[in-house]
């Protein structure tokens, strides 16, 4: 009888400590912050996200302890229903009820800006320099760090066309490398949604495709005329034609030459001697030319079947473009552009 009360007490003696134990591990996953101080964590919460799958990526991103944990947690206490999405820094020293909390509510305390797409590395740190997020020198500076762009896995000289256009809420004067660096994470993150297979591609294929979306970015209208354009590009590509890009023209007065954006292009601007302009030479420019789009992005990676060559704008308010297989068809086209342009 005494060893079966002895038995008995060592059982108890051991759930009990199982418990305790158990509570602890529950404790320090709930209210004690395993992330550095020292560090900030880019997080994005994507639309329709379910809360279990927010908290399998925070703890994968070593961000919260236990998932698990945190989900039965947010499950007593509801605290799994206000997640708003949207692309965070998360600041160091948060435990995972305060992380819930901050994207739940933590935006409210946030200066939020919008980069559209489209823009360039100058456009982008102009944004964030007016909302009072970064200074713009310092953007650049940072955008143009060929250690610090390379580092994040970006096979160019600098960050053009790897800030992804998108609604972010940053801290005012948040650090401007920290900005690019969760600026091109959310790229990544896009990236990877639109072409899962991507790192199945030379750094060299990945970015040439990367330019040619930037490119797609600039020229287009109509979402559904993309992957057309796309196409256009790449036939033009195989066929060892100029790409002939207007957008690529404007890059060069604009981001080069420091010339205010044209309201119209002039056959005297397509002469502009210089590696990016697609009229002067063969192939694609030698690295991205604007912030590129969930559209263009597609667009550049399941390009339109299409045998044309050409495009031309159908009139100067349309919207839309004509596009033609031969050379006499785009001419045609072109004329009845200018005489409405006139």
């Amino acid at each position: 009888m005494k060893k079966m009360m002895s038995i008995l007490a060592a059982l108890l003696i051991t759930v009990v400590l199982a418990a305790a134990v158990a509570g602890f591990f529950a404790y320090r996953s709930i209210y004690i912050s395993d992330v550095p101080e020292d560090v900030s964590r880019d997080f994005t919460v994507y639309a329709g996200e379910s809360f279990n799958s927010v908290a399998m990526r925070l703890e994968g991103r070593g961000i919260i302890p236990s998932a698990g944990v945190l989900q039965l947690y947010s499950r007593i206490t509801s605290s799994d229903r206000g997640i708003q999405k949207g692309s965070y820094i998360i600041p160091p020293g948060l435990n995972a009820v305060e992380v819930i909390r901050y994207l739940s509510s933590g935006r409210q305390n946030l200066i939020q800006v919008t980069i559209p797409e489209g823009k360039t590395i100058r456009q982008v740190a102009a944004i964030l320099d007016e909302a009072g997020i970064t200074d713009s020198r310092e953007f650049v500076d940072a955008a143009t760090d060929r250690n610090l762009v390379q580092s994040l896995g970006i096979y160019g000289e600098t960050a053009e066309g790897f800030l992804f256009p998108e609604t972010y809420n940053f801290a005012e004067d948040f650090p401007a490398d920290k900005i690019v660096a969760h600026m091109i994470s959310v790229f990544y993150d896009n990236l990877a949604d639109i072409y899962p297979e991507y790192n199945s591609l030379s750094q060299k294929e990945l970015y040439e495709t990367i330019i040619l979306a930037s490119i797609v970015e600039r020229e287009y209208l109509a979402e559904d005329e993309a992957p057309v354009m796309a196409s256009v590009f790449y036939n033009r590509l195989e066929r060892g034609m100029r790409l002939e890009s207007c957008a690529t023209v404007v890059y060069v007065m604009t981001e080069i030459e420091g010339l205010e954006h044209p309201n119209r292009i002039y056959f005297s601007d397509l002469d502009r001697p210089n590696e990016f302009n697609t009229y002067y030479r063969s192939g694609l420019p030698p690295a991205p030319i604007s912030s590129i789009g969930r559209v263009s992005l597609s667009a550049a990676f399941y390009p339109a079947e299409t045998d044309y060559l050409f495009f031309v704008l159908e009139s100067p308010s349309a919207g839309r473009h004509v596009f033609s297989e031969s050379y006499e068809d785009h001419q045609l086209a072109s004329e009845f552009y200018y005489v409405k342009l006139n």
